[in-house]
């Protein structure tokens, strides 16, 4: 799925579902560009629907092909920040506005894996995530490629289907969310598309976070902190999540 949109943009606290900081209020900040941390280099910086963009960078000290992917809102606001392997598994997140943080947990029943997805066609995951507040989250679901291909921004992406059920330890559903991404193969990045989600009370919404621009260095607008799409729709929204997935 995509945090970027990896597995890690699915990977959104039962908090976040109800009004995005990036578009409604949140922590100040001034819309300018994205510098990553040292020893980090981006690589590429996606506009998105949804009041979203996301810079995706690496790290000469991580594991070759692990990815690290900042997203922001409205005024430049940073809103979610992930972490995936070569495999697009997710390994950790952070939401800026709350400082709550995200660690996969080892031993997965079923790792998220972009080689059998675009191997067989399909993937399915299950896997715990613990939380820096000492919450423990089960993710369960799974990514079809659909056979369709599309262009955007000069860029090929496979579109994929996925579902997903985030529960807490209980067994109670948070989170459940179906729809659709973008895949990229020789970018190893899932990226959002429309999806619905549910959450514990019912509640659903309606959701679009397709990549409209692919920006890469010595490109307009590459590093740009500052969304351009959908901004002016203040509605509730979901930061990957990067995907999402």
């Amino acid at each position: 799925m995509a945090p970027g949109q990896g597995l890690a943009a699915l990977i959104v606290r039962p908090a976040a579902m109800a009004v995005a900081a990036a578009c409604l209020g949140g922590p100040a900040a001034a819309a300018g560009l994205f510098v990553p941390p040292a020893g980090c280099e981006l690589q590429l910086t996606v506009q998105e629907r949804g009041c979203s963009v996301a810079q995706h960078y690496q790290c000469s000290a991580d594991p070759a092909g692990e990815q690290h992917t900042t997203y922001f809102g409205k005024g430049g606001v940073s809103t979610f920040m992930s972490h995936i392997d070569a495999e697009t598994r997710w390994l950790d997140s952070e939401d800026p506005e709350t400082g709550v943080s995200d660690r996969l947990e080892p031993g997965a029943a079923d790792d998220a894996s972009l080689s059998a997805l675009l191997a067989s066609g399909k993937d399915s995951f299950d896997f715990w995530t613990a939380g820096s507040d000492g919450q423990r989250l089960h993710h369960v679901g799974a990514d079809r490629l659909t056979g369709e291909t599309v262009t955007i921004d000069g860029e090929p992406l496979a579109r994929t289907s996925f579902h997903l059920t985030t529960s807490d330890e209980a067994g109670r559903v948070l989170i459940s969310r179906e729809g659709h991404q973008h895949v990229s193969a020789s970018l190893r990045l899932f990226f959002g598309g429309q999806e619905r989600q549910k959450d514990s009370t019912g509640a659903l919404q309606n959701l679009d976070h397709s990549p409209v621009r692919f920006i890469r260095s010595g490109q307009p607008g590459f590093a740009s902190t500052e969304p351009m799409y959908d901004c002016e729709i203040l509605t509730a929204t979901l930061i990957p999540l990067e995907i999402a997935r």
